[in-house]
């Protein structure tokens, strides 16, 4: 379809947006509209629970005297989020205020023969983020439920797991300007637009865009203003402070038998274009600028993931020589790592349901590219950067279960470079001047062989954050569980040493790098 209308029709998108409030169209009500089992299995991709439940809904009696938003929110949710054809009286009923013609009009649906079916999909989306609560709607291309096979090359996606993720990592403090780099759906430049005063959107597709501009529209936004171009091309010369992207970054062999979606191939070899983008971050960002990115990175025989990323930030280059400190901090985080068959099965699934024979060629080409290239596994996982900062260098694999984060973690990561900052301003002597508490989401740990007196394992855990675990041997569990604010770090360690008969001098060069470490990653917080 060529899509039309949207954004250049303001006043319809008004109206729509009056239909969705008095529906009461949100991520609560379509849960209790059909149950959590089947808003799980829509997850999944499965919507026969959810049509299931909208069918048993509509055979209930519904009283006339006492109308409810129930009807027009279950044509809605059957239509939009289902992606079901339906009449044209139920759809009027439903969207009084926009009307079928004004439907019609924003690309929603299309007549076909005696019924109307929908052309967009139209999801509630619920979150929360830095600056509190938000509820929205957000238009995207129909899904591979609705379509019924493979999807179009140019489709665009609405919010999936990656772009949750990307929106909870976000740092949320105030800025004056923020960047999207191929902003998709544009559900990143929204949540930008709540805490940066202006907002820039790129993306390659055209079909992006209108989307994008089509739900900043519809949901009241805008602060934010689209550009259409490759990469950092339609921001040349400009900086920011803070860039956020979810860039197309999945690994996917070249060639014209391989299909190539714009929303996850980027068109180059390997994971040339995420390298791509972080070398040329440094360029873009303003001095104390931040950058919260998503990707895959290859591993090779020699060269591990992670240490790949690290030289692509070395590499990155600055155009302005009058600004000082033009370095990048780079703080890595690889949440996943996949072999190469599953990889190729995992992202050939993705690109609609196939024959068996089609899938296994396209597996037999996924796997032939990986072994030219010696790709060994796949990582996924979180870049964060910072433009002058003090030199931060981190590399982690964290594969646990992240902990409970209300808003995200983007909190999380702005106080890990906070906690830097102030370390690398500290010196070994003043950090055991310190005053040191546990954070209140860190628990301790203990492990018993049976009717042994000791631990043969004794762990802290985050309940929030990255959820880390850390080891911890006599020495520091004693000095952890001490650490309540009131006595200085050096006072602690020494008073241990007595206790242990130990040299007071050694055990603070014992316990000193696992302090630095476990202040930095907020298990432990400077009171003072």
């Amino acid at each position: 379809m060529a899509l039309t209308g949207g954004v250049t029709q303001p006043s319809l998108l008004d109206s729509l947006r009056v239909d969705l409030r008095s529906a009461v169209f949100t991520v609560e009500s379509l849960i209790d509209l059909w149950g959590r089992d089947a808003a799980a299995a829509l997850q999944r991709g499965d919507r026969v629970p959810a049509a299931r439940a909208l069918r048993a809904l509509r055979q209930q009696p519904i009283d006339m005297q006492a109308p409810d938003a129930r009807a027009a929110r279950s044509t809605l949710a059957g239509v939009f989020v289902l992606g079901l054809p339906t009449d044209a009286a139920a759809l009027a009923a439903a969207l009084p205020s926009l009307g079928v013609p004004g439907a019609v009009g924003l690309g929603l649906v299309a007549a076909e023969g005696s019924l109307l079916v929908p052309l967009m999909h139209l999801h509630p989306y619920g979150a929360v983020d830095g600056s509190g609560v938000v509820s929205w709607w957000i238009a995207s291309d129909l899904g591979e439920s609705a379509v019924g096979g493979p999807l179009r090359v140019d489709h665009v996606l609405g919010v999936g797991g990656a772009s949750s993720t990307l929106s909870g990592l976000m740092i949320g403090e105030p800025v004056d300007s923020a960047l999207d780099l191929g902003t998709g759906c544009g559900i990143q430049a929204m949540h930008a637009a709540r805490h940066a005063r202006r907002v820039v959107a790129t993306d390659i597709s055209e079909r992006a865009l209108f989307y994008a501009a089509m739900n900043a529209e519809l949901n009241g936004i805008r602060s934010i203003e689209f550009r259409l171009g490759s990469l950092f091309e339609p921001v040349a010369g400009e900086r920011f402070d803070q860039i956020v992207s979810n860039p197309p970054f999945v690994v996917t062999p070249r060639g014209v038998d391989v299909p190539m979606y714009e929303y996850r191939d980027g068109g180059m070899a390997g994971d040339s274009l995420l390298a791509a983008v972080v070398s040329q971050v440094a360029d873009h960002l303003t001095v104390g600028g931040t950058a919260q990115l998503l990707g895959n990175w290859e591993h090779h025989p020699d060269a591990d993931g992670l240490d790949r990323v690290a030289t692509w930030v070395a590499e990155g280059g600055d155009d302005d020589a009058n600004l000082d400190a033009p370095g990048l901090d780079l703080w890595a985080i690889e949440r996943d790592r996949q072999d190469p068959a599953l990889y190729a099965a995992t992202w050939i699934r993705d690109g609609g349901r196939r024959g068996a024979r089609e899938t296994e060629d396209l597996t037999g080409l996924w796997l032939d590219d990986f072994e030219a290239r010696s790709v060994t596994a796949v990582g996924f996982g979180y870049l964060l950067l910072r433009r002058g900062g003090g030199g931060l260098r981190r590399l982690e694999r964290l594969d646990g279960a992240l902990g409970h984060n209300a808003t995200g973690l983007g909190a999380i990561v702005a106080a890990g470079f906070a906690a830097h900052d102030r370390l690398a301003a500290t010196s070994d002597d003043a950090l055991f001047r310190s005053h040191l508490a546990v954070a209140s989401d860190v628990t301790e740990h203990r492990h018993y062989w049976p009717g042994d007196e000791h631990p043969t394992v004794m762990t802290l855990q985050q309940g929030g954050g990255f959820g880390r675990a850390v080891a911890l041997d006599t020495e520091l569990a004693a000095f952890v569980g001490a650490c309540d604010g009131d006595l200085p770090a050096g006072a602690i360690s020494d008073a241990i040493a007595d206790l242990l008969q130990t040299d007071a001098a050694a055990l603070r060069l014992h316990l000193l790098p696992s302090m630095r470490e476990l202040v930095l990653t907020g298990f432990l917080l400077i009171t003072s």
